[in-house]
């Protein structure tokens, strides 16, 4: 049946406001060419959006002509403000933006093991409220929020999980009654792949599995562009996977002897310093594999860097590097193996702050042994957001939310 007048009209208007967001400041004749709409259609639905606050003319285009086509149509991005949250056992991260997912501010608090449920709480919750009123923001409209762990499908809440502390829980609920906005909270690994396929190394990918590596370790699962959780949301807890070269097996309230204790943050400086590395954190919280990778992967490149005023390693610290990030390499590609034989992903993104910092350097000793051992083509590529993918993947999941809610059709 052809659609009434009314729905005709709504479908008009999001796609017209899905360009603008996509392709910036469009004119009307450039709104018309992409729609396929006749000219009066977009006069109408430029006035109606134009009256609904949605959009507004932004400047003129370089065309010669004069009148109304030439002008530039944007969409308000004041519209509404968006935050997103980085949730981790140290810490929290936020960044505050437009309805455009322009930065606006940005801020983060450390919160130390032994503090109490409800001060962590007030610290997580505190930083938020200062974050949008350095913005400039009156009210947040949607908080993204990214924490480890696991979220039920069913309710989209942040579920008890072993070795994860109390206020993680606590500060959902917080946000939600001292904001009048809609807190939305994700998987901090699912984020990541989220940002990674729209910004970052898997841009091209609509099936990728993207192994988390930073403190700890995850996987996220996207498969033909869709993000799957799994029954319990538990999709991608690699941390718990059965693996040669531990000394016992994971348990159902704890993962070490899994795949957590060949990569963990921990089990890697374990692993660098039987290969006589030392290297300190360059940020605050950045996980001590991070640095150690960095640290290795920057020796094994002087001797063909350009000359600089640092001496060259010595043979034996170049060993070192070199056997270490063989060893790691080794490690990865016995969990990425298992991945690969279950959901033949094509393309495996080593990220976190790990697999951004290991670069192409451990992305191809990933590779080549994947090659060797399993007979699916398997490309393994490193990452370009790191952990601020899961920044970037909240703000991307709450700007998305906000503007299903702002673009929607209204009853008239």
């Amino acid at each position: 049946m052809p659609a009434s007048p009314s729905t005709a009209r709504a479908i008009n208007d999001r796609v017209a406001l899905r360009l603008l967001q996509q392709e910036g400041p469009l004119t009307a004749g450039q709104l018309k060419q992409l729609t396929g709409l006749s000219r009066p259609t977009v006069a109408d639905l430029v006035e109606r959006l134009t009256a609904a606050g949605l959009i507004e003319v932004v400047g003129e285009s370089g065309e010669q002509r004069r009148g109304p086509n030439a002008r530039l149509y944007g969409i308000v991005a004041d519209r509404a403000h968006l935050a997103a949250l980085d949730v981790r056992t140290e810490g929290v991260s936020v960044v505050v933006s437009d309805l455009l997912g322009r930065e606006l501010a940005r801020a983060s608090v450390p919160i130390a093991d032994d503090t109490g449920t409800g001060p962590a709480v007030e610290q997580a919750v505190t930083l938020v409220e200062r974050a949008a009123k350095e913005a400039g923001a009156e009210r947040l409209h949607t908080v993204g929020v990214g924490a480890p762990g696991l979220i039920d499908p069913a309710t989209g809440e942040l579920r008890d999980s072993s070795g994860l502390p109390e206020w993680h829980r606590r500060l959902v609920a917080a946000l939600q009654e001292r904001l009048p906005a809609r807190v939305i909270v994700e998987n901090e690994t699912n984020l990541a792949a989220l940002a990674e396929q729209r910004d970052g190394a898997a841009r091209d990918r609509d099936t990728f599995v993207l192994l988390w590596l930073g403190h700890g370790t995850g996987a996220a699962v996207v498969l033909d562009g869709r993000l799957r959780r799994g029954a319990s949301g538990g999709t991608g807890e690699i941390g718990f996977l059965p693996v040669p070269g531990t000394s016992t097996l994971p348990s159902a309230t704890d993962c070490e002897g899994g795949f957590h204790s060949l990569a963990g943050s921990a089990a890697v400086a374990e692993l660098a310093a039987g290969h006589g590395l030392v290297a300190t954190a360059v940020s605050p919280g950045e996980p001590e594999a991070a640095a150690l990778v960095r640290q290795a992967v920057a020796t094994l490149s002087s001797p063909s860097a350009s000359p600089s005023p640092s001496p060259s390693p010595s043979p034996s610290v170049f060993s070192g590097a070199d056997r270490f990030l063989s060893a790691l390499a080794d490690r990865l590609a016995i969990g990425a193996a298992s991945v690969v034989a279950v959901l033949d992903p094509g393309c495996v993104v080593l990220g976190g702050e790990v697999g951004q910092v290991g670069g192409e350097v451990l992305a191809a000793r990933v590779g080549e042994r994947l090659t060797r051992m399993s007979p699916l083509p398997v490309e393994v590529r490193a990452s370009a957001l790191g952990g601020g993918a899961v920044l970037r993947g909240a703000l991307l999941t709450a700007r998305e939310s906000a503007q299903d809610d702002l673009f929607a059709p209204r009853s008239r």
